[in-house]
């Protein structure tokens, strides 16, 4: 499919021509979920999809190549920590993360909002934007809807976020709607600043598990115009029901014409509720994490594969994945290599647990694109929780 350039569109200041496109291709009969084309700059990718997260350039122990292996070829970047280390000029002088990583895919950075909220210290919340310490040095430093937008147009994503406030989800209801009102505030400040035209921005809802502001923040986010829409604030520690719930009020009131992202979430079960609900983007550090502590997701559910039952079994990790290290390997010698401390332990599984996300959307996708998404939701779980 070639490459499609939408109209120029007006801004407060100045207009843009975006290299952006998302095009709605089918919604599954049994659930409303969709499939779709998000088109960038530097690549095409189907829809629903699962990012890789890339925090430090880096989608942690695989190269580039492994990368494109295990992904459709968007992954995210960090702001916050990429400004800090190694800082967004040093980057800007390699051509972006792009060129930085050496990475030719898709690239969507996150506004640097939920880092400043969850690991800085100290933190003062101004209209100007939030005063905060660094969270191992103790530095000062301050971070503004516009700043986040200056730093990651210097990291060169084809899709950048604007910049948000998390609060902690069982916040209360009246500072809720304060942080709701100051959140689109500064959405509509990073929009002002956006000078490159070949990039996205993507507003981030709000509203944490109350209907009304969750609304509240998708009508003032729609007024003010992007070319995407993001649902924030949830995977932060909330039972799983109350995320669901916030899905069922929100989620299908999104733009139908604009992606869905829903940030942060990445389990298999988080990922089909999402998409019955009509998400169309996800992101998690979940896999790579997992891999890191030994924990392999398969079709038959999670594999601890440093438990001893593992010493001497000859069978590979996943009998269903097609991937090179279930083509090759025992689950005996992936389990030496946790016991005797090696990385390439942590790597492989880092492997195999991004290409079986990646499998399960293409699955998803193909059940959505057949209208039986629910039976592949129940035979998949049946299955995955035996």
């Amino acid at each position: 499919m070639p490459l499609k350039i939408i109209p120029p569109k007006t801004m407060t200041r100045s207009v843009r021509t975006i290299q952006f496109q998302f095009e709605l291709h089918h919604t599954c009969k049994q659930t409303g979920a969709r499939t779709g084309t998000l088109t960038t700059p530097h690549g095409q990718f189907e829809t629903p999809i699962f990012m890789p997260v890339g925090t430090q350039a880096t989608v942690k122990t695989l190269d580039v190549e492994e990368i494109d292996a295990v992904s459709q070829g968007l992954i995210l970047g960090n702001t916050y920590h990429l400004w800090l280390q190694p800082g967004e000029d040093i980057i800007e002088q390699h051509g972006g993360i792009r060129g930085f990583m050496k990475w030719s895919g898709g690239l969507l950075t996150d506004s640097g909002g939920f880092q400043v909220f969850s690991l800085a210290n100290n933190r003062i919340i101004k209209e100007e934007g939030v005063h905060f310490k660094h969270h191992k040095s103790g530095e000062k430093l301050f971070l503004s809807p516009e700043k986040s937008i200056e730093i990651q147009q210097k990291l060169g994503a084809d899709i950048i976020m604007s910049f948000d406030e998390c609060p902690p989800f069982d916040s209360d209801y009246d500072y809720m709607k304060a942080s709701v009102e100051r959140t689109t505030r500064w959405a509509e400040r990073g929009k002002h600043v956006m000078k490159r035209t070949d990039q996205a921005l993507f507003g981030i809802v709000q509203g944490g598990p109350f209907k009304d502001l969750r609304e509240q923040s998708l009508r003032n986010l729609t007024s003010i115009g992007f070319d995407g829409y993001s649902i924030g604030g949830l995977s932060v520690g909330e039972p799983k029901p109350m995320m669901y719930q916030v899905l069922d009020d929100i989620a299908h009131q999104l733009p139908p014409d604009k992606p869905r992202y829903l940030m942060g979430v990445g389990t298999p079960d988080d990922i089909l509720e999402a998409v019955i609900r009509g998400i169309d983007m996800f992101d998690c550090v979940n896999p790579t994490r997992l891999a890191r502590h030994g924990s392999a997701l398969t079709h038959d559910g999670k594999i601890p594969i440093k438990s001893a039952r593992y010493l001497s079994d000859m069978t590979s990790l996943d009998s269903s994945c097609d991937c090179k290290v279930c083509q090759t390997y025992t689950k005996s010698y992936l389990r030496h290599l946790f016991k005797a401390g090696e990385t390439l332990g942590a790597r492989l599984i880092s492997y195999h647990n991004l290409y079986f996300l990646n499998t399960l959307m293409r699955k998803i996708r193909h059940a959505i694109q057949n209208d039986r998404l629910l039976d592949f939701k129940n035979d998949f779980f049946n299955r995955f929780y035996k």
